[in-house]
């Protein structure tokens, strides 16, 4: 398709939009940018069948008002915010986005009635507005390792300390299905600085606010805040068997190898006296301060001194973990404090919290909030993930196709082809053969009930 063709497609659709002027190079941001991406490029009929859960076909068991009792939000520009957006199906839902061309699109929890009418029903003292399901989801963000990461801080990101987000992921997406059983989950990049998680398995979407929270509180390790020296504290002789699988499958190699090798967090006497606070024996903290100082002026790199300091510091607890309880752990104590997921859990507990959507843009950064593969995520680069004047630059050449529902061998040669194919083939194909049986389970048994109702 021409690009002639595309800005004719554009004004057919858009007819009080603005005609679109050729973006400058320097921008990787814009309204025009997003009338492009959300007329072409957005998967709609996906995430309409995601949010679905099976309830769009014919079946007799479908509930056809499930999506439309969703909760969508809007940020537009200027922070303009439309919260409690409801749309009856994929084609209402697709018409609300290509018209405001919202910033941000956040995805909240399904309620008991429409939310777009939740003012009518209440003035009928019936159809209490409620949250009735809700993915189970997690946000962490890296900002919140800003005082264990010297490469970058704030919103800042880059190859050496995202690390700390991939570990993040091996260890949540472990337990939550080895532990918790679970199968049908998503992870997807934030497009700046972190990772989103929805649990999708029908267990998961309609536990109630305790549930979530008693979950959430099972992932809680780190309980420290800027003024804490020891933000982690690990009580009895051994390990839970999660945080054991944790350290010994993820976190120590993780520490003593490639956070080492790019953090370096002993070579420097800020860095490792941050270290030595966490330690509760001072005379511990004064014999390991006086070797290191001492070796100050060492001809060895970074990041060998760290790693010379820190067996140092693993022998000398070793030899004197007798001493007091609160050093027998004290080596799994760092090792947790710089490498466990520091999970937003509030965002966890309550059914009503809002989310950013799978392949919104992001305002920040211009980059796709894709899906991470968490088989793969050791190859998950944030800094290759497409942004979205690459995506119209590539439109405009010619190199992308328009139909975002192609499902085509070729269709993931584009830049965010790859991204769409590997949602539906690994997440919501499986995710959908799952719910339309339930919903055909659950249909056969209220049939047999009924039948054995009318029998007696």
């Amino acid at each position: 398709m021409t690009r002639e063709e595309i800005e004719s497609r554009e004004d057919e659709s858009m007819m009080d939009a603005p005609q679109i002027n050729k973006p400058k190079p320097e921008e990787f941001f814009n309204v025009n940018y997003l009338r492009i991406y959300y007329g072409n490029l957005f998967p709609y009929s996906d995430i309409h069948k995601w949010l679905s859960y099976g309830h769009d076909g014919k079946h007799p068991g479908c509930d056809e008002y499930y999506f439309g009792r969703r909760e969508f939000s809007f940020t537009l520009e200027n922070d303009v915010y439309l919260r409690y957006k409801s749309f009856k199906n994929a084609s209402s839902m697709e018409d609300a986005i290509r018209s405001h061309f919202p910033y941000k699109i956040d995805i909240g929890a399904v309620y008991s009635v429409d939310p777009d009418k939740r003012h009518a029903y209440s003035q009928t003292g019936s159809n209490v507005f409620t949250p009735v399901e809700r993915e189970l989801v997690f946000d962490i963000d890296i900002t919140d390792y800003d005082d264990v990461r010297y490469c970058c801080s704030g919103a800042d990101v880059c190859s050496k300390c995202w690390p700390l987000m991939t570990v993040a992921i091996k260890v949540i997406h472990t337990s939550l299905t080895e532990d918790f059983g679970f199968k049908h989950i998503l992870w997807v990049f934030s497009g700046r600085r972190g990772v989103h998680c929805w649990v999708c398995d029908p267990k998961a979407r309609r536990m109630t606010n305790e549930q979530r929270s008693a979950v959430a509180e099972y992932f809680r390790v780190y309980k420290g805040n800027e003024n804490n020296a020891r933000k982690v504290a690990l009580m009895g002789y051994s390990l839970h068997p999660f945080l054991a699988r944790s350290y010994v499958d993820y976190l120590k190699g993780f520490f003593e190898g490639e956070l080492q090798a790019t953090q370096s967090i002993f070579s420097t006497k800020d860095k490792y006296e941050k270290i030595l606070a966490m330690i509760s024996d001072e005379d511990i903290q004064s014999e390991l301060r006086g070797k290191w100082e001492n070796s100050a002026r060492s001809s060895l790199s970074e990041e060998a001194i760290s790693l010379v300091r820190w067996e140092q510091l693993k022998n000398t607890l070793q030899s004197k973990k007798h001493k007091a309880p609160t050093l027998r752990m004290c080596v799994e104590e760092i090792v947790f404090t710089f490498t466990y997921p520091r999970i937003d859990l509030e965002v966890s507990k309550q059914m009503n919290h809002l989310l950013k959507a799978p392949f919104c843009v992001h305002p920040k950064t211009g980059r796709v909030c894709v899906p991470i593969d968490p088989n793969n995520c050791d190859e998950f680069d944030p800094l290759a993930v497409p942004t979205l004047s690459q995506l119209i630059e590539e439109i405009n050449s010619g190199g992308s196709r328009m139909d975002v529902d192609d499902d085509s061998d070729d269709s993931d040669t584009s830049l965010l082809g790859k991204s769409v194919k590997f949602f539906r083939s690994s997440f919501l194909e499986p995710l959908l053969k799952s719910c339309k049986e339930e919903i055909e389970s659950s249909y056969k048994t209220k049939i047999g009930k009924s039948k054995d109702s009318l029998s007696w």
